[in-house]
């Protein structure tokens, strides 16, 4: 992964982020000129509305339903687009009112909108893989009125790659900010991925298994909200260790990175049969145990993990991490970090690089046959 010597200048970038927990809109700002962070401006968080949600949530299950055969449900995907696009805007709304109630000059160039995932296939020894954004590019920049960038993982998935994770290269930026050697950077989202930069800078990536998405799940199928406020049902649970012993011996843990998941390809279904809160305190623990699969997969022990995402915030899941894990866990914030923002500002950083015709992806990152751009730029 060799850098490219320019003298371009950095530009401040917004960046947008819907997760496949489908909570929220993540809008975050920073300056770079796509290999350094120069300053990192607001950031915001736009909840997605009960109605919103729902539609997404549809969306999600007729994609899966479609699954690439047969009619594809565009009138469900059309009307999926518009909430993101007005949804991301009015996060955009939010973030220029920081602007102007703090009087801060950053002046934006550009935006990175990631767009809603709603279906990803990894490859298979045989057959490319396939992934789907819901997201209108030319629609955004015309309320944004500025360029956007987006659709970064396609070419990536053309040329026989997993098209995740993408957000490796901004880990390692983050991670050159704080020195030292090798280390690890964990997003807990609806899926958890794991970046690793070892001893020799060599960069390492992939998804260890789920992390939010089927506890998440669980809770809600039982009424109880979207997530595990706390993990409070967690912590009232007891794990099915016999049900968590069986998990663990899924071909996934076997395979060789890199590799990715769909949100879907690990469910609530594994808790079937189980309390409401032994299984999610059995769901818990084996996002944890996934992690730790992981990681033991990497060549050299990191000198520490940090975590990042949504999962960060649940108590049972980061005290089993750190019983699973070889090494020190810590938090983004612990790190100097902003969590919630991190995946908002990798978007903001690839958009740059995919201005700038930068790679995005690796062999060791997303399994590319080489160093890959990706991302369309879209002007208003």
């Amino acid at each position: 992964m060799n850098r490219v010597a320019t003298n371009f200048e950095p530009i401040w970038v917004v960046g947008f982020m819907s997760g496949t927990s489908v909570d929220a809109v993540d809008a975050a700002i920073i300056k770079t000129d796509g290999e350094t962070i120069f300053e990192f401006g607001p950031a915001v968080e736009r909840k997605y509305l009960s109605h919103e949600r729902a539609v997404l949530q549809q969306a999600t299950e007729a994609a899966r339903d479609w699954n690439w055969t047969g009619p594809r449900p565009d009138k469900l995907f059309d009307e999926a687009r518009k909430v993101v696009i007005s949804t991301h805007f009015e996060c955009w709304k939010h973030v220029r009112s920081v602007l102007e109630s703090r009087q801060i000059a950053a002046p934006i160039a550009l935006a990175g909108v990631h767009g809603q995932t709603v279906l990803h296939r990894r490859p298979t020894k045989t057959a490319l893989g396939a992934t789907l954004q819901l997201m209108d590019g030319p629609a955004l920049a015309d309320k944004l009125g500025f360029p956007v960038a987006h659709d970064f993982r396609s070419a990536d998935v053309a040329a026989g790659g997993q098209g995740a994770p993408l957000a490796p290269v901004y880990h390692r930026a983050l991670l050159e900010r704080l020195g030292g050697g090798a280390a690890a950077v964990l997003n807990l989202g609806g899926v958890a991925n794991i970046t690793a930069r070892l001893g020799d800078a060599t960069l390492l990536a992939f998804d260890t298994g789920p992390a939010n998405g089927p506890i998440d799940e669980w809770v809600e199928r039982h009424g109880r909200g979207t997530h595990d406020e706390g993990g409070q049902l967690a912590a009232a649970g007891q794990v099915d260790e016999a049900r968590l012993t069986r998990l663990l011996r899924h071909d996934w843990f076997s395979e060789l990175a890199p590799k990715s998941l769909d949100r879907f390809d690990f469910d609530a279904s594994m808790a079937d049969g189980l309390s409401l809160e032994d299984g999610a305190a059995t769901l818990t623990a084996f996002s944890s145990r996934a992690v730790a699969a992981g990681v033991a997969q990497l060549p050299e022990v990191p000198t520490r993990v940090i975590a990042c995402g949504g999962g960060r915030h649940n108590p049972a899941l980061m005290a089993l991490l750190a019983e699973a894990l070889p090494c020190p866990l810590i938090s983004a914030e612990d790190a100097g970090w902003r969590g919630d923002s991190i995946e908002a500002e990798a978007f903001a950083f690839l958009a740059v690089r995919t201005l700038r015709s930068l790679p995005i992806s690796w062999p060791g990152t997303t399994g590319a046959p080489k160093a890959m751009t990706g991302g369309v730029v879209t002007p208003p």
